[in-house]
């Protein structure tokens, strides 16, 4: 039923849409107060975010393409604890890893580095549609790998690239972002393994808090603590200023292009923060997510802001590159101001479909909360299979 709406949602335009997406929405809503505190939105968006663009002819359809098993997609809270917490979860992910490794042998997406002035960024496509990273200094030849959940993968980039692995920089405990931390850390004597200790990051040799920095050669890098995924995620900040290039964020399941990761430690407030944390940095900052969702976050933003020019650039882009198997990161965090609806709460636009009229709740960080656990509880809801 979910699928035929968003089908239709996404043919649909203006007043249709609004229906539409009420419709679901009080049916996920958990009681009728909740709902009248999100209708102070309306009157509390931001002025450059009430245009809207002129409505574009049904040009481009939305096509999702099959992805494969996200072992966090269905669960329950029981599932979880399991997954997290006991060595099912691992042999999960060890099953994952096999049958990814089976079905691609080179990777689920063709990647580009990035080259600036003395730093190579590295993207490793692992899983069936998660990313590890290297980052290089090219003159020292030192590494530091990000989230390397194959430590197959990872470790024949390394030796591809000719250098030194001394720092893995983990952003949250879930195996599929920390499973290859055992094998790399031992096979590299000197490597570090960073990470909150909040978060249970298996082979945690260095625990980092809020704005701690890594350095490695001439790479700077900043932790910025990010809850809600997780109770300890971290992401993590490549500073440009050293290489006199743009700053890159690490956002591991915090943020991907055109969506943000699911609560499952946290509540919409904590997230919220989070994302607000990310949204105080620069426009220029490249961002580099943890899975290859775009494709899909974009089709549901199409569902919630159909009428948006950004996103409808965007996505036209995205499946081109898809349909080559071509990787679609980096984005920008300017980019994903104009099209992200995790990042667009205070929009008029997004307030307007979702919101229910004014209500007695005046406070604008509660009210954009509660309008992104609705955007969340849509995002669950939509189907793309």
């Amino acid at each position: 039923m979910a699928a035929v709406v968003a089908a239709t949602a996404l043919k649909g335009r203006g007043a249709r849409n609004a229906r539409v997406l009420r419709g679901i929405l009080s049916g996920a809503t958990a009681n009728k107060a909740s709902q009248n505190r999100t209708r102070a939105l309306q009157s509390q968006s931001s002025p450059e975010c009430k245009e809207e663009p002129e409505p574009l002819p049904p040009e481009l359809e939305y096509i999702p393409r099959k992805r494969g098993k996200n072992p966090m997609k269905a669960v329950g809270l029981a599932w979880y604890s399991l997954y997290t917490r006991t060595w099912l979860g691992y042999l999960f992910y060890r099953q994952q890893l096999r049958r990814a490794r089976n079905r691609y042998p080179k990777g689920h997406s063709r990647t580009q580095p990035r080259l600036f002035n003395g730093v190579k960024v590295l993207p490793i496509p692992v899983l069936s549609d998660n990313y590890s990273y290297l980052i290089i200094d090219t003159q020292a030849r030192l590494a530091v790998a990000v989230d390397p959940s194959d430590p197959q993968a990872v470790q024949a980039s390394i030796e591809k690239e000719g250098v030194t692995l001394v720092a893995i920089l983990c952003t949250h405990k879930h195996w599929d972002h920390s499973g290859g931390n055992r094998d790399l850390s031992r096979r590299h004597q000197d490597c570090r393994v960073y990470g909150s200790p909040q978060d249970g990051v298996p082979y945690l040799t260095h625990p980092l808090c809020h704005q701690d920095v890594v350095s490695v050669g001439r790479l700077q890098i900043r932790a910025l603590a990010t809850p809600g995924h997780t109770q300890g995620h971290l992401v993590y900040l490549l500073d440009g200023e050293p290489y006199k290039g743009p700053s890159c964020l690490f956002s591991g399941d915090l943020l991907f292009l055109s969506g943000c990761g699911r609560t499952f430690e946290g509540t919409a407030e904590t997230m919220l923060s989070s994302l607000d944390t990310v949204l105080g940095l620069g426009d220029d900052t490249l961002l580099w997510p943890g899975h290859e969702y775009a494709e899909e976050n974009l089709g549901f933003a199409g569902v919630v802001e159909p009428e948006n020019l950004a996103r409808e650039r965007k996505m036209q882009w995205v499946q081109r590159q898809r349909m080559e198997r071509r990787s679609t990161c980096p984005s920008t965090l300017g980019e994903e101001r104009s099209y992200n609806p995790f990042l667009r709460t205070h929009c008029l636009v997004l307030q307007e479909p979702l919101g229910q009229g004014p209500g007695p709740m005046g406070d604008d960080g509660y009210s954009r909360a509660q309008l992104l656990e609705k955007l969340r509880q849509l995002k669950d809801l939509h189907k793309s299979k």
